[in-house]
């Protein structure tokens, strides 16, 4: 028999497809793709590993807080506490910061009359209460005693406010738009701080009131004669 002759066609089906022939199609993610994609988490699962940190985590988060307040020896019962307590470092810095300048003052709570809004002040329990005879605290029996800003905090109620002033537009009426009740103020004579009236004041942290009476028909002259009116609004 004769040697079988190899044609070019031949030699061109045994080196591969031809050169105008479709590839099959990759599945989905081919190969490439699920090599990348392997062992990383979908966008969803790292969102939410992101918002919520481990144990770890957290507590390294909490080492830090500590930390930046350098305790020293005191770190670890700071942490205890803060975990203890449920409460966030500012939290807590501010419960000790209170403890420390209200020393000898108690904190008051009070409002309108229907409730809407509510406040806390801290004074002493002892307090030194102004009833002026001014044109517009004789009729509504304004009596107050004052107190600097930063020891005063509205809870509640601040859209349920309405403001009256009149004269010199420095005194600011605050009363409550439902009942009508003025429960604090920003006086005149104290435009950094508050005028609180006592009997707005909730029952069992007032121990005794003193009654100064101002001469409020002569504003300037009765202010400016005061010794000491001028610093209590001043921490």
């Amino acid at each position: 028999m004769g040697k079988a002759r190899r044609t070019p066609a031949a030699a061109a089906t045994r080196k591969g497809p031809h050169p105008g022939a479709k590839k099959p199609p990759e599945p989905p993610g081919g190969a490439r793709g699920d090599r990348a994609s392997k062992g990383k988490a979908p966008p969803r699962q790292k969102a939410r590993e992101a918002e919520s940190p481990g144990p770890e985590e957290e507590e390294q988060q909490q080492q830090q807080q500590g930390g930046a307040l350098a305790l020293g020896a005191q770190q670890d019962r700071w942490l205890q506490f803060l975990k203890r307590q449920r409460v966030s470092g500012e939290e807590a810095a501010k419960l000790l910061l209170d403890t420390f300048e209200y020393q000898g003052l108690v904190k008051h709570t009070g409002g309108c009359h229907c409730g809407s809004v509510r406040f806390e002040v801290w004074a002493s329990a002892d307090l030194h209460v102004f009833d002026c005879n001014c044109s517009i605290c004789a009729k509504k029996q304004n009596r107050h005693f004052i107190v600097p800003a930063s020891r005063f905090k509205l809870l509640k109620g601040a859209d349920d406010l309405a403001t009256y002033t009149f004269n010199t537009h420095c005194a600011k009426h605050t009363f409550c738009k439902t009942c009508g009740i003025q429960s604090f103020y920003t006086p005149r004579s104290n435009p950094d701080g508050y005028g609180i009236a006592p009997h707005c004041l909730d029952e069992g942290t007032v121990r005794s009131v003193t009654i100064e009476a101002i001469n409020g028909k002569e504003w300037e002259k009765a202010i400016k004669a005061h010794p000491t009116i001028k610093t209590l609004s001043k921490p």
